[in-house]
């Protein structure tokens, strides 16, 4: 009894976790949250999220300089990834809770990438193909406190993954 006990509440906890790190929160406020789901539906409504964007997105990356793949950035890009992102997404075409990322490169610019990791909420509240994303997926992607030089790194990963 003491062990089912045990399991109930691990599972319980568990679950809680899970729908914290993959819920609506990302630092702001809940009507920040809330406010941010109604425009995207109708705002992307003649978006198709799985279409090619030139957008640069919104937040501080503007002019990513892109060289030759780093394999070794790219290494720790994988770390980073599967530690921050893995949970809600896949490298792959398969959807988790967020869309899988297979040729993410191929549809995104750089700077969109890295500002979508970085400025969630922002992005999904006013970005067109950010709006449409979250209109698709329906579930606000969380700020997972990625640095610039991670947020890098898993661009890397990306690029990597997509040249194969």
């Amino acid at each position: 009894m003491k062990n089912l006990k045990t399991l109930l509440i691990a599972t319980l906890v568990s679950g809680l976790t899970f729908l914290y790190a993959c819920g609506p929160s990302n630092g702001g406020s809940d009507s920040e949250n809330t406010s941010t789901a109604a425009p995207a539906a109708t705002a992307s409504a003649d978006i198709d999220p799985a279409a090619k964007s030139d957008s640069k997105g919104i937040g501080r990356f503007t002019d990513v300089k892109l060289d030759a793949i780093d394999p070794a950035m790219a290494d720790k890009g994988m770390v980073v990834f599967n530690a921050k992102c893995g949970a809600c997404h896949k490298v792959t075409d398969q959807k988790v809770v967020g869309p899988g990322l297979k040729d993410v490169t191929k549809r995104r610019t750089p700077e969109w990438i890295m500002n979508q990791i970085t400025n969630p909420v922002e992005m999904e509240a006013k970005d067109p193909v950010g709006q449409a994303l979250l209109a698709k997926h329906l579930t606000q992607m969380t700020f997972q406190n990625v640095t610039d030089e991670e947020t890098r790194q898993i661009l890397e990963y990306f690029r990597k993954n997509d040249s194969k």
